[in-house]
């Protein structure tokens, strides 16, 4: 797409600070880091979001994103990692082109993700897992 900021990062419009990159996938730091060592795992061609993912280039994605943790943990000892991904502005994504952010972890970073737990009885989850079932791909 020619209006999407990280198609132009991909194809070396706008530069980047690269970290790894390979057939289909390319890691970069990214300019709003948490913490040092945070790192934008994106796909090569231009999806918007998980959805339209195919299972190879899912495959792709995590293995760059484990293999670039994994860096992540020897580089900068973190006392943990978060992955965070979003799908649509409902969920807080702000470049449409799919990304997954590796962010080193340090207690009191500043950093917070929380939900509100429902937690409904059992008999709601299994009907939610039916009604899943009945439609997996």
């Amino acid at each position: 797409m020619s209006d999407c900021v990280f198609c132009k990062i991909v194809n070396g419009q706008i530069p980047s600070t690269k970290v790894h990159e390979d057939g289909l996938t390319l890691a970069f730091m990214d300019i709003g880091e948490v913490n040092p060592g945070h790192v934008l795992v994106a796909v090569k061609p231009h999806v918007e979001n998980i959805f339209g993912l195919d299972d190879a280039l899912a495959a792709a994605v995590f293995q760059t994103a484990a293999r670039v943790a994994r860096a992540v943990q020897k580089a900068y000892s973190p006392e943990g990692v978060t992955l965070y991904q979003a799908n649509g502005a409902a969920a807080g994504q702000t470049v449409n082109h799919f990304h997954l952010h590796l962010v080193p972890r340090y207690d009191k970073d500043g950093m917070r993700l929380t939900w509100p737990a429902k937690n409904p009885p059992r008999e709601q989850l299994e009907a939610n897992a039916a009604k899943l079932r009945a439609v997996l791909e």
